[in-house]
């Protein structure tokens, strides 16, 4: 029997960056962290954004580990897992010499990875970086090179399978959505459903949208509700509406390109249940990764971040003006801005909230990672809400794709549980234009 060959992971900054656990995810093989990497740390320690949270989280389970000892030789990660080291910085291999005149953070990297491939020939030795240039360099040295692919769900289908269409349904089948209030029991309609599942059942003559309790364990007739002024305008929004107002659910997903009102059916589903909840809370990050483009805009705090949140500021807009300025609901608006039970605000800025009885939306949800999502759901406090929105194919973090964002991560791992809904929306409801420029272009 062949023994098998032990690995030597070396880690990119942006791994540790992207998830201060990673060291723990690659079983019984030995794990690299270059020196350089540390010292590009040093570089994010200071900071309120997320990144700057899993820069400081890295380094301190980093002095756990090591404690009083050297890392030389490496030291145990604990049963099942290999040991870790850090690696100090190698000599540029000539041909790294012929290619690279720069010698950047991630060329020092490279070397290190280069130098140990060919100083040992016992392991096998992979680069793992979240920059795909930077793993196209690797390759083209003959370094092996992948992908951060602990928290990457392997195929989009989750994101698909929330909704059921039930054709050829009897329509006598169908009337009975309408007439018991108890719901009907799945079998019914030949289906084995999840907790909060949506359905569209047609028949011949009739339709029905449904909805499966699993505390209940029917199929339930989903109504169309109007909230806050703002009335569904397809079977995606309805079922958006529906999970967003049902109380059981505390945590949704809400994924499809702009235009088909995610964010704005979201705010208007938390005015809708404003007495519910002691706060609302609308966030979004500012800029993906860190926060340095910021300092180059005029003005002060407030102005810079201006252009970023001014979205979520034009779908409050959109909600206002469905009600006359003199209006108790336009006013009611206001002064809810004026006594800070609804916030607009970075996400960042949210740090040390208290998150007990509030009903949270997190905007542009894809460009978290899933580490960050974790961490925000989990400060989650007694009668919290949260509601995470975003287009999986718009992402503006350098190192996250579509199966590595929070938003995908989210919604596949919390896929059947009973107070988790996800609904992805297709249909576009801007205008006729911008549903073509947002399939076409």
């Amino acid at each position: 029997m062949a023994i098998k060959k032990k690995k030597v992971f070396v880690l990119d900054t942006n791994v540790l960056l992207h998830d201060f656990t990673c060291i723990y995810n690659f079983q019984e093989n030995d794990i690299v962290i270059p020196i350089v990497a540390l010292e590009e740390l040093d570089h994010f320690k200071k900071g309120n954004e997320m990144i700057n949270f899993h820069a400081r989280e890295f380094s301190r389970e980093l002095d756990k580990i090591a404690g009083d000892n050297l890392f030389n030789g490496g030291i145990s990660l604990g049963k099942g897992h290999g040991k870790l080291r850090i690696e100090t910085g190698k000599p540029f291999s000539p041909e790294m010499e012929q290619s690279f005149a720069d010698k950047n953070p991630d060329h020092r990297i490279l070397a290190i990875a280069n130098y140990l491939q060919k100083d040992n020939s016992k392991q096998s030795i992979i680069l793992v970086s979240k920059d795909i240039n930077l793993r196209m360099k690797a390759k083209s040295l003959g370094l092996v090179a992948q992908d951060y692919l602990s928290d990457k769900i392997k195929d989009l289908d989750t994101l698909k399978r929330e909704i059921q269409v039930l054709e050829g349904v009897d329509d006598v089948k169908v009337q009975g959505l309408y007439d018991n209030f108890d719901g009907v029991q799945p079998k019914e309609f030949n289906v084995t459903p999840y907790p909060n599942q949506y359905f569209i059942i047609k028949g011949a003559k009739s339709s029905a949208l449904g909805h499966y309790n699993a505390i209940s364990q029917t199929i339930n007739r989903v109504e169309k509700i109007r909230a806050y002024g703002i009335e569904p305008r397809n079977s995606e929004q309805t079922f958006s509406l529906d999970a967003l107002i049902r109380p059981e659910i505390q945590l949704v997903s809400l994924t499809g390109k702009a235009g088909t009102g995610k964010t704005l059916l979201a705010l208007a589903a938390a005015l809708h249940q404003e007495k519910s909840f002691n706060q609302i809370l609308l966030a979004r990050p500012i800029v993906p990764l860190a926060n340095r483009d910021i300092g180059f805009l005029p003005g002060d705090v407030n102005e810079k971040i201006g252009p970023y949140m001014q979205p979520l500021f034009d779908n409050l807009t959109v909600i206002k003006n469905k009600f006359k300025s003199s209006s108790k609901e336009y006013q009611y608006i206001d002064e809810m801005q004026r006594t800070d039970r609804l916030i607009i605000t970075p996400l960042a800025y949210i740090r040390g909230r208290s998150l007990s009885n509030v009903f949270f939306i997190v905007d542009e949800a894809q460009n978290l990672t899933p580490h960050e999502v974790k961490t925000i759901i989990t400060r989650a406090g007694e009668g919290t809400k949260f509601v995470f929105t975003g287009d999986i194919q718009q992402i503006d973090h350098p190192y996250l794709d579509m199966k590595s964002n929070g938003l995908t991560y989210l919604s596949d791992k919390m896929h059947g549980q009973d107070i988790f809904a996800h609904i992805n929306l297709v249909k576009g409801e801007r205008s006729y234009l911008a549903d073509l420029a947002s399939t076409l272009l």
